[in-house]
């Protein structure tokens, strides 16, 4: 019963390790800006392991940062085995989680919405009333 759930309690564990680690112990000069794990996917076997990373930056600092935790990727395997005494090491894969900036993107279009209503609510208070048609 309690099998299902493991590779959720593995990916919490990965998850909570990698952002320490990127905190605190990357030493690689290419990840730089704003990262964050957001999640980790892992396999049912518990051999591969997808981290989901949302990074802060132009395009060439995202770019570089991926570059950056590829390189650790395999240094990181090793670190996460040993920390979470598991028999195999997962594979560790970095995909960008664009939520983030999907979500600031949500946020300026809802904000932007807004404005233009309370303009518009502006402009309708300031115009005068029409008087009604006059019907024969």
């Amino acid at each position: 019963m309690g099998e299902p759930r493991r590779p959720d309690r593995v990916a919490e564990a990965i998850r909570e390790q990698v952002a320490t680690f990127l905190n605190e112990g990357a030493k690689d000069p290419r990840i730089r800006g704003f990262v964050t794990v957001t999640a980790v996917d892992m396999t049912r076997d518990l051999r591969h392991a997808t981290v989901f990373v949302s990074v802060m930056g132009d395009d060439e600092a995202k770019k570089a940062t991926f570059e950056g935790l590829a390189s650790v990727a395999t240094h990181l395997r090793g670190l996460l085995g040993k920390s979470l005494r598991l028999r195999n090491a997962p594979e560790i894969l970095f995909r960008a989680d664009e939520s983030i900036a999907r979500a600031s993107r949500i946020e300026q279009l809802l904000a932007q919405v807004r404005n233009e209503r309370e303009a518009t609510a502006d402009v309708a208070v300031e115009l005068p009333e029409r008087a009604p048609p006059v019907v024969d």
